[in-house]
């Protein structure tokens, strides 16, 4: 663990408050015209997953806390947790629900994704920006339905529904941006 002020802060860092392991989320730096600068943050919990603001004094010291990526293959869902296995020493670990909330309708089985790790435990997922999704269940478009952003709603393989444009049927592979949800193209 090494110490950093809050000139070093940057979005996603990893830093030590209150005793327990946070993430920055977000954070400002702000210089009133009267009085001492400052830096406004977001900090999220790594443990409970409670958001909450934290004002710094600037050049403030923290302890940031050493992540680890480490390449996992995701295997299945088992209680209220996801079972990831490393790719290279095969050894297990269980990730909760909470970690992967945003990202559970493009978890695909036997896929490999960056799991951030510290002290044995999965503190953080570094998913990709667009995930390629097989289309399980489409309607066929209506013939002549073709006003401009005309779309039908349709089910992937994770369960997902989205919409898309009227030419998808099912058995097509699309990719879906999954900070948004939302189509992006035929793949």
């Amino acid at each position: 663990m090494s110490t950093i002020t809050t000139a070093d802060f940057h979005k996603g860092l990893f830093i030590e408050f209150k005793g327990e392991p946070h993430q920055i989320v977000e954070f400002q730096h702000v210089n009133p015209g009267k009085g001492s600068a400052f830096v406004r943050t977001t900090l999220k919990s790594l443990k409970t997953g409670k958001v909450q603001e934290f004002t710094y004094k600037s050049g403030e010291t923290v302890t940031e806390i050493p992540i680890e990526t480490q390449e996992m293959q995701y295997l299945y869902k088992e209680g209220d947790g996801y079972v990831f296995m490393n790719n290279f020493s095969f050894e297990q670990l269980q990730v909760p629900e909470a970690i992967l909330s945003d990202y559970l309708h493009f978890l695909k089985p036997n896929e490999t994704y960056q799991l951030l790790v510290h002290d044995e435990t999965a503190v953080g997922i570094r998913f990709p920006k667009k995930v390629r999704l097989l289309v399980s269940e489409a309607e066929e478009g209506a013939r002549g339905d073709t006003v401009a952003g005309a779309g039908k709603v349709v089910t992937l393989e994770t369960g997902l529904k989205v919409t898309v444009p009227l030419f998808i049927k099912e058995g097509d592979t699309i990719a879906v941006d999954t900070a948004t949800g939302q189509y992006l193209e035929r793949a």
